[in-house]
This record gives C-alpha cells, sequence and structure tokens, in this order.
C-alpha cells in the first residue's frame, strides 16, 4: 500500500500501519476496520485487569483493532502470550492487536494520534500524562476510570471534567469503563457527538476554552506561588491555596482573547528577531 502519511486517511484505513488488521493471513479486502482503539503509554502503567478490559471491548466491537506502542520491544510477546492464555487463543484476538514502532521525536508522535486513534482507552491505575494531552491535542477522546485514589490514577478523570466530557468518565471501574469504550465503538452518532464536543473546545476563541488556555492557567499558577510564598513570609502554616479570579463584572470568569495572543507572538517574534540579530553581530 501507499507510505503513510500525518494527517492522510482515517484511523481505520491506517489501520495501526498494518497491512493486515484483522488477519494474520489471507487478509480479506473486503473486511474493513471497524473502530480503532488506541493507547500509547508504557507497557508497565497497565495491570493484567486493565489489558482484560481491552479485550473484552475487542470482543464486543466487531472488526475493532487495537493499536499500541512498543513500549518496550521487549514486552511485546510478554503481552500476546498473556492475550493467548486469556482468551484460550480461540478468537485469535492476536491478529487485531498491533503496535507502532517509538518515535524519538516526541511531536512526531503526538501528530499520528489524529490519524491512527478513534478513541483513546487510559491506562490503569496509572494513566496517561503526556500521551493523554498528545490525545485531547489531536482531537481524540479519552476513556478512563476514575475509580482510583491517587492523583496518578485521575490526571484523565479532571481533564474529561474541565472539557465538559463527564460521560467518558467511569466512576464505578472496569465495566462501567468497558461499556462506554463499547458504545463508542459501536454507536456512531454517539461517537461523533462526543468528538464534536472535544473539538469544540480546542476551537473557542473569545474567550479560550479553560482547558486550553495555557496564558489563563500561568498567570493563576503565578498567583497561586505568590500566595505561598507570601504565607511563608509571615510564618503562617501550610495549608490549601484557593486562587480566585476575577470576573469581568457581569459574574463571568475571564479567558484569554484572541487579540492578547495575536500581541503575544507578535512580541515573541520580535524577541526572536533581536537575539538573532544579536547572534549575527557576534
Amino acid at each position: 500500500g501507499a507510505e503513510f502519511q500525518i494527517g492522510v486517511g482515517t484511523p481505520q484505513e491506517n489501520a495501526c500501519l498494518s497491512s493486515s488488521p484483522l488477519e494474520t493471513n489471507d487478509y480479506d479486502d473486503e473486511q474493513e476496520v471497524s473502530f480503532v482503539y488506541c493507547n500509547f503509554n508504557k507497557f508497565l502503567k497497565n495491570n493484567p485487569e486493565t489489558m482484560r478490559s481491552w479485550i473484552r471491548i475487542l470482543q464486543e466491537v466487531p472488526n475493532s483493532i487495537l493499536c499500541l506502542l512498543e513500549n518496550p520491544p521487549e514486552g511485546v510477546p510478554n503481552l500476546r502470550k498473556f492475550v493467548t492464555e486469556v482468551t484460550d487463543d480461540m478468537s485469535n484476538l492476536n491478529d487485531r492487536i498491533h503496535f507502532l514502532p517509538w518515535e524519538k521525536n516526541p511531536f512526531d508522535h503526538q501528530q499520528r494520534s489524529y490519524s491512527l486513534c478513534n478513541v483513546m482507552l487510559d491506562s490503569h491505575p496509572y494513566n496517561g500524562h503526556t500521551t493523554a494531552q498528545d490525545s485531547l491535542y489531536a482531537g481524540v477522546p479519552i476513556v478512563t476510570r476514575s475509580d482510583g485514589d491517587d492523583m496518578s490514577s485521575r490526571v484523565s478523570t479532571s481533564a474529561n471534567v474541565v472539557l465538559g466530557l463527564d460521560e467518558l468518565n467511569a466512576s464505578s471501574g472496569s465495566k462501567e469503563y468497558e461499556n462506554i469504550a463499547i458504545r463508542l465503538g459501536t454507536d456512531e452518532t454517539w461517537f461523533s457527538s462526543i468528538r464534536a464536543k472535544l473539538m469544540e473546545t480546542c476551537l473557542q476563541k473569545d474567550p479560550m476554552h479553560p482547558y486550553w488556555d495555557v496564558p489563563r492557567y500561568v498567570e493563576n499558577f503565578q498567583s497561586g506561588l505568590t500566595i505561598v510564598w507570601d504565607r511563608f513570609l509571615d510564618g503562617k502554616e501550610m495549608d490549601h491555596v484557593e486562587v480566585v479570579e476575577d470576573g469581568d463584572g457581569e459574574g463571568k470568569l475571564r479567558g484569554t482573547m484572541e487579540v492578547e495572543l495575536v500581541a503575544k507572538e507578535e512580541k515573541r517574534q520580535e524577541m526572536k528577531r533581536k537575539r538573532k540579530h544579536m547572534n549575527d553581530e557576534l
């Protein structure tokens, strides 16, 4: 087939870069991939319960495939062995699990999510952190378990709450996690509405959506650090810090406007030109 190009083709067409995504041998061209689930975390972030959930999801969504990252490559045989043992090798499920090579350039890896993934299945008990953001930046929704107690198990839960995608948070555990993923893979209307909702947050302007508003986050984070420092100088005991934003007089919280982003970018480009000029004179 044609060489893979980022931004070209659907996840189903690109099929985790596999020439035979549904069968190991004698692939039938008429048999098409229905849905692509992905997880690009290190294997060590998952446990047997999570892998069993992924197996059930594949079993319940005909012609779906699971696209994983070879991280590390030495773990692939162990993972395949586990799948064979759990399924008794009756369904040849390993034929629908594929692995991508590691990309040394994180930007190259991040760009692949859009072209290769319909939905990201989050890791448990240790969520995706950077990989979760890679997914969301690409407009790929994340299904996650929300029944963990540690911060590392609730990262994607927090992201989905801020993005207004609470329906992708499985608060009751693995069964709900599986059912959400299965519905996304079999209910095209619901999947499309979820993805549209995510994309709307990315495209929102004047003000930016809170999740994507990095300048707003930086300013609030700086305010929080200032509060902590002032408390330290005053000799106060450690305590929780709450940063309260100023409203705009109409009961709404402010956010970064497009004109501010343009001004910041112009300033950044001007500083870049000055640095280049200084370097040229050296």
